[in-house]
């Protein structure tokens, strides 16, 4: 069983008992308000989030997410929630800036 933690949600970490969901889907299941403006389809950036530690553990980059990347609008340790999913293996992930929702309480 792999785990994924939110460092600056308070170091908050979930469960990931299933390798076939996205972390936007795992983040749901447990509750979890994250940013998805364009309904998890990876047509663009809202979901994103910084990989600080297992990204070992994640799916290959997906062709939204390339695409991002060639137009430097994803970095090399971002990921995009709705498209990766967890291979296997603990991760360590935040959130950054420009995903953060107004409501929720981030620890930094």
């Amino acid at each position: 069983m792999a785990q994924i933690k939110i460092s600056n949600l308070s170091d908050l970490t979930i469960q990931n008992n299933d390798n076939n969901k996205t972390v936007l889907a795992i983040v749901q299941e447990n509750y979890i308000d994250w940013m998805h403006a364009c309904g998890a389809k990876g047509r663009c950036t809202t979901c994103k989030f910084v990989v600080k530690n297992g990204m070992e553990h994640l799916s290959a980059r997906t062709e939204p997410e390339i695409n991002y990347a060639n137009l430097n609008r994803l970095a090399a340790n971002e990921r995009l929630a709705c498209q990766v999913k967890v291979d296997g293996g603990d991760i360590e992930i935040e959130i950054p800036a420009s995903s953060k929702l107004p409501h929720m309480d981030y620890s930094y």
